[in-house]
């Protein structure tokens, strides 16, 4: 049996789809799966132990009529059994009927005429479960299971070398990933958490722990010159930048704490139980992060991720 999953968004909608995947992969233990997601995205299934290939869509751009018929072209080519589709988008319904796949599943809404098994968009629980209720399309009612991932082997030897590099191995790390937030001073249009909370933070964490080391994470080429003003006033600041999603987690899964904005290292941390406090802007992080006593979610009164005090996010960090 083959099935292919579409999978519309970024990195972290990938890894909330993970337990959806591992779900179909224990009731059909014998099939292949294959996913359809974004370019930008590819790299996620490194760590997803459920699924054999990753095609590349590009489902938010304006597709030309050539996309689509490659789109189509692919997926009859395999001779897919199953499809299931993460989205409500009719040309995908569509296309999924014009290339002979037998059963296919998605939520009501547009695009249903297409569809052979649909099932309601229930976007008031969180977003995995959300996405896990698709397999009740395939009669499939089993409660979501916990999100987990697969760190290849040599990611995880990636991540003890660099460890040695920094000279933490034997202590322990705090780690800080602010994505975008690292970004405040060159891009007020984006909500960010202000460099100058950050540093807030830093220097309470330097004060009362001096001997345990301050790791940032980089993931985008923006975030160094930043992180290069944080050096400045902290020059015992780690810095690493892993090159993949693999040796993100090991990196993540190594660390005594991480402390984030919502972003895919979050999601990560939760996977490998890390200890995490994570900054929410205006989402709900009841729709992204379990109830657990290792995520602490710190939500902005105002809905602005700048309107969080750095003394909330400390007293959060010495309460644990």
């Amino acid at each position: 049996m083959r099935i292919v999953a579409l999978v519309p968004g970024g990195i972290g909608d990938q890894i909330l789809f993970f337990p959806t995947l591992d779900d179909l992969k224990r009731n059909y233990p014998d099939a292949e799966i294959d996913v359809v997601t974004e370019p930008r995205s590819l790299g996620a299934y490194r760590i997803c132990k459920s699924v054999s290939n990753v095609l590349k869509f590009d489902f938010k751009d304006r597709n030309s009529l050539t996309e689509w018929v490659d789109l189509i072209g692919n997926i009859r080519d395999r001779e897919y059994d199953i499809a299931i589709c993460a989205g409500q988008r009719p040309f995908v319904g569509m296309a999924l009927w014009l290339s002979g796949v037998s059963v296919r599943a998605s939520y009501q809404g547009g695009g249903n005429l297409f569809l052979t098994n649909s099932v309601p968009l229930k976007t008031e629980q969180p977003v995995a479960a959300m996405y896990h209720d698709l397999l009740k399309g395939l009669g499939i009612s089993t409660p979501c299971p916990e999100l987990t991932i697969n760190v290849p082997k040599s990611d995880i030897e990636w991540a003890e070398k660099e460890q040695q590099r920094l000279g933490i191995k034997d202590s322990g790390y705090v780690l800080i990933y602010g994505g975008v937030s690292l970004l405040a001073s060159v891009k007020t249009s984006i909500q960010t958490y202000p460099v100058q909370s950050w540093r807030q933070v830093i220097q309470n964490l330097q004060q009362r722990q001096p001997d345990l080391p301050i790791v940032v994470l980089v993931q985008t080429p923006e975030d160094e010159q930043v992180v290069r003003s944080l050096q400045e006033a902290f020059p015992n600041l780690k810095v690493t930048t892993p090159p993949d999603i693999g040796k993100t987690a090991a990196i993540v899964a190594a660390a005594n704490l991480l402390l984030c904005t919502d972003s895919a290292p979050m999601y990560l941390a939760v996977a490998v139980q890390t200890y995490t406090i994570a900054l929410f802007g205006a989402t709900d992080p009841k729709k992204l992060v379990p109830s657990s006593d290792r995520v602490i979610a710190i939500k902005s009164p105002t809905g602005k991720l700048s309107d969080i005090a750095p003394q909330t996010v400390l007293e959060r960090v010495w309460s644990g």
